[in-house]
């Protein structure tokens, strides 16, 4: 595989590729069956670039994952998209509107139709299981209490933990608290589900339990699954396609296997988790010597 330059990237795996689905080409066909789609995306904090000209899309109906170094950006990627945050030049759009320009009560509508996974799980800890669950529903709509207990039994039921709904939070494990969560991501029916960071912190079982998770609720209810991660063992069990982040851009996609065959160096050191190589150890400073001094004066 070659690195596509940032302008072409965003594409998708070609029919026949080894390892990955049928897929239709990069171009106009494939921008039609994106759900996600950013392009040519420049931001930055404080003046520190975060992306410095991202483009990549997501499939419909996909496992996608994007991966990269801490501080690339990945989940201020989800921000962008999710319009919590909006770029300083490019576009992002999402189910074909540009999320940007979307007023209020649309951007609202619109984040109705995503589920999120948040990184620590965000159980609201006053809360039992099953009113955690409940929560986005009892919010957004206004069902009978016999349907809204059915229907927060059977999103617990699909991640296991039906068992567990009379639990309040500090009682569960870290894995089962994530499973918590995605029982409450899901209990809208949401076309995308995105996964932040979902590994992180979870024993190899509990990894294991969620990897699953994360394929069964893709294939049985035709989510479009967004994987941000740094775990490249999990992401390659899972993911149809996949996106390298570093230095503000994408330096690699395509298949699993694909990415692990590929050549550049940051890719080689990120997917085999070497210390050594272009992604640095230290946060850019001045002259270590120099600071020493001038703070002892």
């Amino acid at each position: 595989m070659s690195t596509a330059p940032p302008a072409a990237a965003g594409g998708f795996a070609r029919a026949g590729e080894p390892g990955g689905r049928e897929r239709a080409p990069s171009g106009a066909g494939a921008a039609d069956d994106a759900v996600v789609r950013v392009q040519d995306v420049h931001y930055g904090i404080a003046g520190h670039t975060i992306f410095a000209g991202l483009s990549l899309g997501v499939r419909r109906g996909s496992i996608t994952a994007v991966m990269g170094p801490s501080g690339t950006g990945k989940t201020t990627l989800l921000r962008l998209i999710m319009g919590q945050a909006q770029a300083d030049y490019g576009e992002l759009r999402v189910f074909g509107e540009n999320v940007a320009r979307l007023p209020r009560e649309r951007l609202y509508a619109l984040r109705q139709r995503v589920g999120l996974l948040f990184q620590n799980g965000a159980l609201l800890t006053d809360l039992s299981v099953f009113e955690n669950v409940a929560f986005p529903v009892r919010e957004h709509a206004r069902l009978p209490e016999p349907v809204l207990r059915e229907l927060v039994l059977m999103k617990l039921q699909a991640v296991g933990l039906r068992g567990a709904a009379e639990l309040m939070p500090s009682e569960l494990s870290g894995g089962m608290a994530r499973r918590v969560a995605l029982a409450r991501a899901i209990v809208m029916d949401p076309e995308v589900l995105i996964y932040d960071e979902p590994f992180v912190g979870l024993d190899p079982i509990s990894m294991g339990v969620i990897c699953r998770l994360i394929q069964s609720l893709n294939q049985t209810l035709g989510i479009t699954s967004i994987v941000v991660s740094h775990d490249v063992h999990e992401i390659g069990m899972i993911a149809h396609y996949s996106y390298l982040l570093s230095g503000g851009r994408v330096v690699a996609e395509g298949t699993p296997a694909q990415l692990t065959a590929a050549s550049g160096e940051v890719v080689r050191q990120f997917m085999s988790g070497s210390p050594d190589g272009p992604v640095p150890f230290h946060y850019p400073a001045g002259d270590y010597f120099r600071q020493l001094i001038e703070r002892a004066r």
